[in-house]
C-alpha cells in the first residue's frame, strides 16, 4: 500500500476524518501500486482522470485518444514542476478495500520505512504511458468523460477553476483563467 504526501517526515499515520470526507469514520487512506498514478500530483491539485474499459465505445476511445489520460489546469503547471512529493510504503495487512480504488485502515499505521521521493511527475506520467493533458478549465473534459463509457476518477475538483471561466489570463493567486 502507498500513501503520497508533500511531508517527508511522517512517522505514524493516525486515522482521521478528512476535510473532504463524505463519511464520518476516521481512516488512514492508501492506494495500491496500480492506482498510484492518481496521486502523482501536488496534493491540492485538481485532476480529472479517464481510462478505457472493455465496455468503452469507439466514440469514447476516439475522444480519449489513449488508454489513460490525466488532465490538469494550466494554473497548476508550476506546482507540478516544483512539488517535492514523497511516497510512503505501508503494510498491506493493515488495510481493507474501500470503494473501487482506495484502501483504508481504522488503526494507527507505521510506514515500512522512510518516505521515498517520487521525482519528476511529468517523467512518471510519460514512463507509465499516461497522457497528461493541460487545459484552461477541467470542466468541459470532466463533463464529457462522465457522460460516456470511460472509467474515470476526479480528485480535488473543488479546487478547479469555476465552470465557464473565460480563457484569457492566469490569475497568480488562484491559478485560474480570467477574461481581460
Amino acid at each position: 500500500m502507498l500513501h503520497f504526501s508533500e511531508d517527508p517526515t511522517i512517522t505514524v499515520f493516525e486515522p482521521h476524518v478528512a476535510a473532504t470526507a463524505k463519511q464520518p469514520e476516521a481512516y488512514v487512506w492508501a492506494v495500491d501500486a496500480a492506482r498510484s498514478p492518481d496521486y502523482w500530483f501536488p496534493r491540492q491539485c485538481p485532476r480529472a482522470m479517464a481510462w478505457t474499459e472493455e465496455s468503452t465505445t469507439e466514440d469514447d476511445r476516439s475522444f480519449l485518444g489513449d488508454d489513460r489520460v490525466h488532465a490538469v489546469e494550466y494554473g497548476w503547471l508550476d506546482a507540478m514542476r516544483t512539488v517535492e512529493l514523497y511516497a510512503y510504503r505501508l503494510p498491506a495487512a493493515d488495510f481493507e478495500p474501500f470503494g473501487d480504488y482506495c484502501h483504508v485502515s481504522t488503526r494507527t499505521v507505521r510506514p515500512l520505512g522512510p518516505a521515498e521521493r517520487v521525482g519528476d511527475l511529468f517523467a512518471l506520467h510519460e514512463a507509465a504511458g499516461i497522457q497528461l493533458r493541460v487545459l484552461p478549465n477541467l470542466w468541459p473534459f470532466w463533463d464529457r468523460v462522465i457522460a460516456g463509457s470511460l472509467g474515470f476518477s476526479g480528485i480535488r475538483l473543488g479546487n478547479a477553476c469555476p465552470r465557464g471561466q473565460a480563457r484569457a489570463v492566469i490569475q497568480p493567486e488562484t491559478g485560474c483563467i480570467r477574461s481581460t
